[in-house]
């Protein structure tokens, strides 16, 4: 029996904020769309992909990761090959990095390559924080409804949960509310439906069948790593500190709002957003005060990392959209 060779590659979700903006650091791919950064994995080098992870990032763009997670092993056929292609077969290990990101770095980043976008320049739909995306209602929710009613009476129904619930599930409609971890579940629907510009590179329709923009497409199957990615930040978020993986080492109450309303796509409630912090007890003033807003002088806390040690799940529960 012929044995079929295997390649590892390892790809990175890699995070940072620049500004008030969540970023990932995107490259070119070997089409014209942009792609995440990748590299193989070598069994004989590498002790653990964790590491394999971490060393190639920061030769080939001089960031030193902090956090980081596996997130999925895509190894579906095709999602590499080309037709007629022979070659080894393609895994694709997903993983969500998070970094800081300072001025000095940008330039060695720049000649390998990469460059930091918005990560709601490939996922629009999930920014909230100036209110309800107009493109849900004006598009893309016309469009995934006759999608779903038209699938909803084929052989595929009986497959399990209808469509049509599973997009009143995801998007929030007809009753439920918009669950901000639903990423993945909106993106995967959309390519479904023929809503994003990979439905018709993969073969699937001939033409894109939502009526406005739907978001800048990325390599194979790059978009949905990120989705994966985000679902698995906003969530982590409400368990685990690792917002401060993406603060600098001092910081105003006003700028970790930020930053957390940037990550979750939507505005949070200021003072009970305080009283929150507060509760959990996850930042203590370091007695010192920033200027850089222009106004009255703020004051300037750090992570309080004995918290590590005092609860099993010190995160932000933030409440829903305010």
């Amino acid at each position: 029996m012929t044995k079929q060779a295997i390649e590892i590659g390892l790809h990175a979700v890699i995070v940072a904020m620049i500004g008030n903006e969540p970023c990932i650091l995107r490259v070119p791919g070997s089409s014209s769309a942009d792609a995440l950064p990748s590299g193989p994995f070598d069994p004989l080098q590498h002790r653990t992909m964790e590491i394999g992870l971490r060393q190639w990032v920061e030769e080939q763009t001089a960031l030193r990761l902090g956090y980081v997670e596996q997130l999925y092993t895509f190894g579906d056929r095709g999602r590499q090959r080309t037709p007629g292609d022979s070659g080894p077969h393609f895994v694709s290990v997903g993983y969500l990095a998070l970094t800081r990101v300072q001025p000095e770095q940008m330039p060695a980043l720049r000649r390998a390559g990469g460059e930091f976008g918005s990560w709601y320049d490939f996922l629009p739909w999930e920014d909230w924080r100036a209110g309800r995306p107009a493109m849900l209602d004006e598009f893309v929710l016309p469009a995934i409804r006759q999608w779903a009613a038209r699938v909803d009476r084929s052989a595929y129904a009986s497959r399990g949960l209808q469509p049509s619930a599973r997009v009143r599930i995801a998007f929030g409609t007809d009753g439920s509310h918009w669950d901000e971890e639903h990423v993945l579940d909106r993106y995967e629907l959309m390519y479904s439906a023929g809503l994003v510009a990979e439905s018709v590179r993969d073969g699937r329709y001939d033409a894109i069948r939502a009526a406005g923009p739907t978001g800048t497409a990325m390599e194979h199957d790059h978009r949905r790593i990120l989705a994966t990615a985000m679902s698995r930040l906003r969530a982590k978020l409400k368990y685990r500190p690792v917002i401060f993986e993406l603060l600098p080492e001092e910081f105003t109450l006003t700028e970790l709002q930020q930053t957390v309303e940037s990550i979750f796509g939507r505005p949070v409630h200021k003072q009970n957003f305080r009283r929150l912090v507060e509760k959990a007890q996850l930042v203590e003033p370091t007695g010192a005060s920033s200027n850089a807003t222009g106004g009255r002088p703020a004051a300037l806390f750090r992570f309080r990392r004995e918290v590590l040690e005092e609860r099993p799940a010190p995160g932000l529960r933030v409440g829903r959209r305010a």
